[in-house]
């Protein structure tokens, strides 16, 4: 494998999922035409990352996970042989979730990731939760990789990456609705560091509310033998206009990265990190908007 080539679909959603679903699907054609391997949507494409609070006109927004939204990019997958990552509201028991499905490029379902951390200090706090990690080996043009998936706030938490690593993850895919600033630039910088991995991330461009674009790729890899000092981790960062923006992931440099280096799961002492697992809150961290 040389290069990995991922499509950012940095783009302003329409006025609902019937709109959202021919423009994504258009621009997942575009993508493909610039040689694409993966397509990757900004967090919840199929209402734009706008819902309502009302739980009855929530739930009659949410798409099903096998329903013709979802569906019709796995079709497309297949046809285009092009990996795609569709983010949606998902109809779910209980309550509707913030959920992402990857295609792999024979138009296989290769993993289903609901967004576990969601901002229940804000909007988000209608919505169901997801309750496990997950990877998968993803079977690309450019030959297979093990992927994992996190949606923006799930970035904010080190264990999220850090699980999905234990798990095999080599790229994380990050779907995202939120200004990207230069401390949440750093949580993505610092996730593909300490773990050895990559990590892209496609947000909403400038004009769709509370987003700015800067959809990126950081590769993980701090340091090459030829270097004098550290390399910068940000291989792709796009500007805040709209647009389809193509980022290489060069897979061989990382795998031979993590065959060598000292960060990743070599010298840790996990017998040391129980209260990681506590689920005890104390001052001053206790919030009264928190579920359990």
């Amino acid at each position: 494998m040389s290069q990995l080539k991922i499509a950012l679909l940095q783009l302003l959603p329409g006025a609902g999922a019937e709109e959202n679903l021919r423009l994504g699907l258009s621009a997942c054609r575009r993508a493909a035409g610039l040689g694409a391997d993966i397509a990757l949507f900004p967090e919840m494409w199929s209402c734009g990352y706008s819902f309502p609070q009302e739980p009855s006109a929530l739930r009659a927004l949410a798409v099903p996970a096998d329903g013709e939204f979802v569906s019709a990019f796995g079709r497309l997958a297949g046809e285009l042989g092009m990996a795609i990552g569709v983010t949606y509201l998902e109809s779910a028991p209980g309550a509707p979730r913030n959920s992402l499905a990857l295609f792999d490029r024979r138009g296989r379902r290769a993993l289903d990731y609901s967004k576990v951390h969601t901002c229940d200090f804000g909007a988000e706090r209608v919505l169901g939760r997801g309750e496990a990690f997950r990877t998968a080996e993803l079977d690309t043009a450019a030959g297979a990789v093990n992927v994992g998936a996190m949606i923006c706030y799930d970035r904010e938490f080190p264990e999220s990456a850090r699980l999905l690593m234990l798990r095999g993850a080599e790229l994380i895919l990050v779907p995202n609705a939120c200004p990207m600033e230069l401390n949440r630039l750093s949580q993505l910088r610092a996730r593909a560091f300490e773990n050895m991995l990559a990590l892209a991330t496609c947000n909403y461009p400038a004009g769709h509310p509370d987003c700015n674009g800067h959809s990126t790729l950081f590769d993980g890899v701090a340091c090459l033998p030829e270097l004098d000092g550290s390399r910068d981790t940000c291989v792709f960062e796009a500007g805040g206009e709209e647009g389809i923006y193509l980022a290489g992931l060069d897979l061989s440099m990382l795998r031979a990265y993590r065959a060598s280096e000292v960060h990743g799961n070599a010298y840790r002492r996990p017998a040391l990190y129980g209260p990681l697992a506590d689920a005890h809150i104390s001052p001053p961290f206790i919030r009264g908007d928190r579920r359990d």
